[in-house]
Formats: C-alpha cells, sequence, structure tokens
C-alpha cells in the first residue's frame, strides 16, 4: 500500500439540540445579511422552516426561502435556485433538510457568481478549478435527516436529466462554513425515512473503512460512526422521541460522510444509477444492494470486517458481520431485493455500464468491470445472496 494521502477535516460544526436558535447570529458571522434559505417542498410548510424564516426576520435579516427541490435533485433545481438568489439579492445560503436539499443548496452557492454552465464543474479530473473562487456564496448547513452528511461534504449530487445520471458537482468551498447540527429537529422524522438514512450513513461508513487507500483517520471514525449506528439505529427507528439516539445518528451520518473522502464503492456505484433511472430513495438503495456488495467484496476485505467486528462485540468474522447487517435490514423492514422497490431487470445492462463509470466505482475494493457488475446487479434484483 502507497502510504501518502491528502486529508482535509476544517468543517466548523455546531452540535446540540436547540442550537438551531444560533442560526442568526452564524449568519451575522460570515456576513449574510440576505441569506436564501434552500429546503424542499416537504419541509417548507412545517414549523421548523417558518420558525426559522421568522428567527431571522426578527433579527432584521432579509431571508427568503426557496423550496422547489426534488427529491432526487435535478439541473433545473439548481438554475431555479440561482435564479431566485439573485433575483432577491441574497449574499448567502442556507441549506436546510434532507441531503437533496443540502446539496441543492450547496450547489446554488457555488453556482450563484459563476459564468459557465453547472455540468462543467462535474467532479472529473481538475474540472474544479474551472470556478470562479470569488464567487461562491457563504454556505450555511442545517441537516434534517441522518444520512447523506452532506452537510460536511465538498460535493452536491444533481442529476443530468439529458441522459439520467447523477452527477457530482465538486470544489473545496462548497464545504459550508458553519455545519449546525440540531438532533432536535429530526425527532418527527418518520420510522421509514429514519432507517432509510441511517442506513445510507452506514454505507458510508462502511466503504469508506473498506476502502483501498491509505487514510488511517478516515478509518478510526469510520469504525466509531458504525459503533454509533449499531447502538442507535433501531431505536431512533423504533422510538423516534430519543433525543440521545437521534443526536448520536446524526454524529454518525457526518462521521460517515467525513470519512468517505477516503472512498466510496460499489453500492454507490449501484446506488447512483438506479436513483437516477428508477428515481428511487437514495439510503434506501444502499441499504438493499449493502449485503450483495459485502459479499462481492469478501476476499478483499475479511480480514478488516472481522478487526471491525470485534469492536462491535460480535464474533470477529466476516459471516457474523454480515449476519449483523442481515438482522440489522430485517428489523427495519428494509426490502430484501431490488426488485421489491421497483427496479427492473430489463434495464440490467444499462445500469451496469452506468455504475462501472460512476466516480465511486474507483474506490470499490476489488475492480469493477462489466462481467463482475451485471451478475451482481442480477443478484441484488433477484434476491440472490
Amino acid at each position: 500500500m502507497n502510504l501518502v494521502g491528502n486529508w482535509n477535516y476544517p468543517t466548523a460544526v455546531k452540535f446540540g439540540a436547540g442550537r438551531i436558535s444560533e442560526l442568526s447570529s452564524h449568519c451575522k458571522a460570515l456576513g449574510m445579511n440576505a441569506p436564501l434559505i434552500v429546503t424542499d417542498n416537504g419541509l417548507v410548510n412545517l414549523p421548523m422552516i417558518k420558525d426559522a424564516l421568522a428567527a431571522l426576520l426578527a433579527d432584521g435579516l432579509k431571508a427568503a426561502v426557496f423550496s422547489d427541490v426534488r427529491p432526487n435533485p435535478v439541473g433545473e433545481n439548481v438554475d431555479a435556485g440561482v435564479t431566485a438568489f439573485k433575483a432577491g439579492n441574497h449574499d448567502g445560503v442556507i441549506a436546510f433538510g434532507g441531503g437533496s436539499a443540502l446539496d441543492v443548496g450547496k450547489v446554488i452557492a457555488f453556482m450563484s457568481g459563476q459564468t459557465r454552465p453547472l455540468w462543467d464543474f462535474e467532479d472529473v479530473g481538475d474540472w474544479w478549478t474551472r470556478a470562479d473562487v470569488n464567487g461562491i456564496a457563504p454556505i450555511i448547513a442545517v441537516p434534517t435527516t441522518s444520512g447523506t452528511g452532506s452537510e460536511v461534504g465538498r460535493a452536491g449530487v444533481i442529476t443530468d436529466v439529458s441522459n439520467h445520471t447523477k452527477k457530482i458537482i465538486f470544489h473545496p468551498k462548497i464545504m459550508p462554513s458553519i455545519t449546525l447540527c440540531d438532533p432536535a429537529l429530526t425527532i418527527g422524522l418518520p420510522p421509514k425515512v429514519t432507517a432509510a438514512t441511517g442506513m445510507d450513513a452506514l454505507s458510508h461508513l462502511l466503504e469508506a473503512y473498506c476502502g483501498p487507500f491509505y487514510h488511517p483517520q478516515a478509518d478510526g471514525i469510520a469504525i466509531e460512526g458504525t459503533r454509533l449506528v449499531k447502538e442507535n439505529l433501531i431505536e431512533a427507528t423504533k422510538n423516534g422521541a430519543n433525543i440521545e439516539a437521534r443526536a448520536n445518528m446524526m454524529a454518525a451520518a457526518m462521521m460517515g460522510a467525513t470519512a468517505f473522502q477516503k472512498a466510496l464503492g460499489g453500492m454507490h456505484a449501484m446506488a447512483h444509477p438506479i436513483g437516477a433511472v428508477f428515481d428511487a430513495h437514495h439510503g434506501l438503495i444502499n441499504a438493499v444492494v449493502m449485503p450483495y456488495v459485502l459479499k462481492f467484496n469478501r476476499s478483499a476485505i475479511e480480514e478488516r470486517i472481522a478487526r471491525l467486528a470485534a469492536y462491535l462485540g460480535l464474533e470477529a468474522s466476516f459471516d457474523a458481520f454480515l449476519a449483523w447487517v442481515l438482522e440489522l435490514r430485517a428489523t427495519l423492514e428494509i426490502p430484501h431485493s431490488l426488485a421489491q422497490i421497483g427496479v427492473d431487470i430489463a434495464r440490467i445492462d444499462e445500469l451496469a455500464k452506468m455504475a462501472i463509470a460512476d466516480p465511486s466505482a474507483g474506490g470499490n475494493p476489488i475492480a469493477l468491470t462489466i462481467e463482475n457488475v451485471t451478475p451482481l446487479f442480477k443478484d441484488a434484483i433477484e434476491g440472490n445472496l
């Protein structure tokens, strides 16, 4: 292994129940006088958004709300948000919501001062250097789910509807300047969403830990984050009012996204095309494919997974860990196959081609090819583990 790496952990995180009350002061600290709250249609009419807007206005900030964000956001959502940002003479973004709102909010702030089109900043080579750094508005992230970890990420995932592909828009300055993590905001999250987003966090932690690169910081964060999921996800799902479980899951989600700067892998390489083609929930897809990808990678990760299992209090073996994942999925009522969430096997060749081209594919412990990904998709669609 080549013991070389470039590592970044700079996000300022304000963590704790009730800390949403600090939102105005954080805006002012960043020089925001007219922030645009970017959220989604599911949240825009809820008290948390209305209360946040009212508090900002009461503190003299010229705030407004933009909520035209799809569950799997598309380029048009970003374009509309940039238009709203400019029309309202806004000077910063509060990305407020789940992963979709966070991603769109960050990308709106990024694109607000660019002259090139959105897709010119896809995470390909050094395309990020095309950006005008002075044209990136400041960002505050306020997550309301515990899954994507987008609140500490340097990218946004946006679907290009022209070819049904999910594209990663990347720039170091897309990382929020301040992340406000208030687990009380997740109290009303429905059980199914809690479960799916929590499994998304677990997929980030596992793929980071198993990635074939040298990053001991990420490994340590991923291991402890996995413990937090093991000890809190079921409780957060079954008893959503448990603020301790909610807080630990919010921390685990943030840790997953911090760790996956090391790598993502086959779970995400499969999930991105499935989400783009079938408009399925990203976290749910990762939850379904998780055991299939773990088994696919077994020869490359068996020793690492055994160490992780021991840390979690399981028998120190790959089999014990896989059994725990399957038990967790069953307890959370996660479907066992992709067919159960609407994935049509007739599209398997298309999905396989998209998966090996996905940026996450390069972080899988075993190189992904058409020859091995196609049967992997078949097994996951049909439920053959």
